[in-house]
């Protein structure tokens, strides 16, 4: 069998001290354990490593071979131990994120940034999918998590709160309810009012169409033939509003702003991951928290 590590640790403090009662201090033990250390260490080798008398320790050449490719050796089992334990902490391997657009201009980033600072073995790739199909995708292991916002039907996952946004809306900074720091949604529901299409998220589509219809019989709504542009140019007209989370200021193009609705609910961004997680979920689960408390994200 080969010797144990521990042994060849003490006989390379040895090797650099020769002397027995320097290294065992060094080391921290005491000097006849030491000596017995490297006694069982020349049986398992079947060779002197050191010449020992009163006054002095030299090492043999079989020693001095040893003192030599030991330590390279030894610095190759480390990294081999600490890769280990990355890959079982979460911390190394490849991570494929999916997420909606609606969380693309703040959570996601935040996320992806974190996991890569907090972990820089972790391999991470974000991308843009249409929100019904990131639970799918999670379930079955095209993709590692999911953020979106909204509580997404879907076997086989979990979904945890990330973070919750208030509801509001986009609009012109012309717009005559612009100078209002908070709109009631009444006064919105008597606007042109513009919901992506419903295939694209329907239970934000639902819960936001629901949230007018609430206070006035008939709404406007309207989809557009586009389903995402940065530019916005419907708002423009001065009437349209977009319904939208709080996170739409951190994106709003010149000339549009956003403001709260008065007395709606909050919107949920949640963190997608499977029913039965490795690792590498447990590693992304706990950043999330890390980041959620840390940035106030999950208000009580």
């Amino acid at each position: 069998m080969a010797p144990d590590t521990v042994s060849l640790r003490y006989f390379l403090v040895l090797a650099q001290e020769l002397n027995f009662t320097r290294a065992a201090a060094r080391i921290g033990i005491a000097q006849p354990a030491l000596s017995a250390r490297m006694r069982r260490l020349e049986a398992e080798l079947g060779t002197s490593l050191l010449i020992r008398d009163t006054r002095s320790v030299v090492l043999t050449t079989a020693g001095a071979a040893l003192a030599e490719s030991a330590p390279p050796a030894l610095a190759a089992l480390d990294r081999a131990w600490d890769i280990t334990r990355n890959a079982g902490s979460g911390e190394l391997g490849t991570l494929r994120i999916g997420y909606s657009l609606s969380t693309g201009a703040e959570t996601t980033p935040a996320l992806v940034d974190r996991l890569i600072r907090r972990s820089p073995g972790l391999e991470v790739s974000a991308v843009p999918m249409a929100t019904p199909e990131i639970s799918p995708a999670v379930a079955d292991g095209r993709i590692d998590a999911g953020i979106t916002r909204g509580e997404q039907p879907g076997r086989g996952v979990r979904r945890f709160p990330l973070r919750r946004v208030r509801a509001g809306v986009q609009l012109a900074q012309h717009h005559p309810l612009a100078e209002h720091p908070e709109i009631e949604i009444a006064d919105a529901a008597a606007y042109p009012l513009r919901l992506p299409d419903r295939t694209a998220n329907p239970v934000i589509h639902d819960q936001l169409s629901a949230l007018f219809r609430d206070t006035r019989l008939n709404p406007q709504f309207h989809t557009p033939a586009v389903s995402y542009d940065m530019s916005q140019p419907d708002l423009r007209d001065g009437l349209t509003l977009a319904p939208a989370g709080e996170t739409a200021l951190a994106v709003a193009p010149a000339g549009l702003t956003w403001r709260p609705l008065r007395g709606a609910p909050t919107l949920t961004i949640h963190l997608v991951l499977p029913r039965e997680q490795s690792p590498l979920h447990r590693r992304i689960r706990t950043v999330a928290k890390s980041l959620a408390h840390e940035l106030h994200w999950l208000p009580d």
